[in-house]
């Protein structure tokens, strides 16, 4: 196995801005524009499916796929159709249910796509466990991220093969879709600290007080200069003046450089995703708007929604061959121990072999990660809040669909108010956590609290007088608009905040296989809340008693983020790092490894 021991700089590295490799073979030259754009670039190609998809048209693909082929539980009618009881866009009575026969039960159409997205999250945890931590080694981590690009960009075009008779497949597809958009992004996510770490402001930085990267000071040594804050001027490779910080600046925040950069490069990314979706929503509900008034989008009311699938296919493929091109390949340490050559009659075997490493590594990962306090704390708040995060998205469009019988452009509608707030929310957050001197957890903290405000708005309707004024607690179309600025806002500082703090968790050099566990830890969680509500949607027949679940399971994490401690946890992750370099055993178990 590789050593992650320091290796001596070269001459010509000496003085260039670069940090000494830690491998044989790392590429440490200095994060550039073009590079971070390259990142930037896949982050604008799969948001899209996320939020076009995953977010707003494959839930009402699944549910209107199903209804089609679905009837009423207490007439037996069919749910659409000239024999349907009732006309137009097809939705059900206010006191019967729509449910398809699956496996040889009789399922509520909402349920079976709450039932999809719970399995595909299931599978996309086993999944991005087996690959995701060999990302870390030789050129893996560049060639897995195109491979799920590619493949899951495939699955979203081929939504225009998937006709109401064969719904279930249409199902086998969301899940492939949802496990290569998982795990790329646990890919993506693992470029972001060395994007980071090989910031020329950065290693100047450090170069400057003596230390090297893996053993700078705290934020009151240096100031932060990044290319980000120069991009006006055009210069984006190179660092601005620095110099001792201010006691004013000094006593303003204690969050180091890294995680600083780390945010604004994490929150930038977000929001240009969520830039790009808005932009695709609205191609799309102009298609859906299009199509729905020609005949054949008449007579088959899923077409329109498969074309649209296509469009976002075809976007994230584009975009994947943009990062292709631009995002530098950053190959890992070499794994000669774990996958000698082979040949073609062995692949199955190292292909075997490989993935029983994966395992291992992730135990390895697990066994240092509850040695890092910190990482513990922060990962059982992540569990909660990742699971309220998926929970919330497919239950409000559900409801939007069946309770508010809003139309498709509609809830496109809806999909575009929510994803412009998290685009606002990604840029937002970081302005009013400088402004009232936010820690990173404080600022989650605060994102869950307004996150909290959806579920029990939605319960506000089973309050009697409430109820009898038919307005208030989602009971208007409306309503539900709202509740979608505050999910965008909530979900943009979230995604930002959450992927960046814990970035400056990981003990350097672990980075694909730490956020292979950040990864398992939420897909690990965000399949139990669908199938509750999903439970719950079969047993009452209405979704909004998922709220009740919901608003329990948002409060949980709020203590737990409070206590999470970056700074602290940046040091116990270098020292663990510093740990393994001296040992030159990359899968140490860390006994004993954090002194006082």
């Amino acid at each position: 196995m590789a050593s992650f021991s320091q290796l001596p700089s070269s001459p010509e590295e000496a003085g260039s801005g670069r940090r000494s490799p830690r491998y044989r073979g790392e590429d440490t030259s200095p994060t550039d524009r073009r590079e971070i754009w390259g990142w930037y670039a896949y982050g604008i190609a799969a948001e899209v499916f996320a939020v076009c998809g995953v977010g707003s048209f494959l839930p009402l693909t699944l549910e209107q796929s199903a209804r089609e082929q679905g009837f009423f539980s207490s007439s037996h009618r069919p749910c659409v159709g000239p024999d349907a009881p009732t006309a137009g866009n097809g939705t059900a009575p206010a006191n019967e249910a729509c449910v398809v026969p699956v496996l040889g039960m009789e399922i509520n159409t909402a349920s079976f796509a709450m039932y999809t997205f719970s399995l595909a999250v299931l599978i996309q945890a086993l999944t991005l466990v087996s690959f995701s931590a060999l990302a870390d080694y030789e050129n893996n981590r560049k060639t897995l991220l195109l491979t799920f690009g590619f493949v899951g960009s495939a699955t979203s075009m081929l939504f225009m093969l998937i006709a109401p008779p064969v719904f279930v497949l249409g199902a086998l597809l969301v899940i492939i879709g949802v496990t290569c958009l998982g795990s790329s992004f646990v890919v993506l996510n693992s470029f972001l600290p060395i994007l980071v770490a090989n910031d020329p402001s950065i290693q100047i930085a450090a170069d400057k007080n003596g230390d090297e990267l893996h053993d700078l000071p705290d934020a009151d040594d240096f100031s932060l200069r990044s290319w980000t804050d120069d991009e006006d001027n055009g210069d984006h490779t190179g660092p601005a003046k620095s110099g001792k910080p201010t006691e004013s600046e000094k006593t303003s925040g204690s969050t180091s450089p890294e995680l600083q950069l780390s945010t604004r490069i994490s929150s930038r990314g977000v929001g240009l995703g969520y830039c790009a979706a808005v932009l695709v929503q609205i191609l799309s509900i102009l298609m859906l708007f299009t199509l729905s008034k020609t005949s054949m989008g008449k007579a088959h009311p899923t077409l329109p929604l498969r074309f649209v699938l296509l469009l976002v296919g075809i976007w994230w493929a584009a975009f994947t061959v943009v990062c292709s091109r631009w995002l530098r390949t950053r190959p890992g340490p070499p794994l000669e121990d774990v996958a000698p050559g082979a040949g073609h009659r062995q692949k199955w075997r190292v292909w075997l072999r490989l993935v029983g490493f994966a395992w291992k590594s992730l135990w390895n990962t697990i066994k240092v990660a509850l040695k890092l306090r910190e990482v513990v704390i922060f990962l059982a708040a992540w569990f909660l809040i990742s699971d309220a995060i998926a929970t919330v998205s497919g239950t409000a469009i559900l409801f939007a669909r069946t309770e508010l019988h809003l139309s498709t452009v509609s809830v496109g509608l809806l999909s575009i108010t929510a994803t412009m707030s998290g685009m606002a929310g990604a840029f937002i957050w970081p302005i009013v956590a400088r402004r009232f001197g936010l820690a990173s957890n404080h600022t989650i903290f605060l994102c869950i609290a307004l996150f909290e405000i959806i579920p029990l708005y939605g319960m506000l309707a089973y309050i009697p007088f409430i109820k009898k004024w038919g307005v208030l607690g989602l009971q208007q179309p409306w309503e539900i608009f709202p509740l979608g600025i505050v999910h965008g806002v909530v979900s943009g500082g979230l995604a930002s905040y959450c992927r960046s703090l814990f970035g400056e968790l990981i003990p350097p050099g672990s980075e694909a296989a730490f956020y292979a566990l950040y990864a398992a830890t939420d897909k690990g969680s965000s399949f139990v809340g669908p199938a509750i509500v999903g439970a719950l949607i079969d047993k009452t027949g209405s979704v909004r008693s998922g709220f009740i679940f919901i608003g329990v399971l948002v409060v949980l994490p709020m203590p737990l983020v409070w206590l999470v401690n970056a700074e602290r946890g940046r040091r116990d992750a270098l020292a663990m790092a510093g740990h393994k370099a001296r040992s030159g055993d990359e899968t140490e178990e860390g006994e004993g490894l954090l002194r006082s």
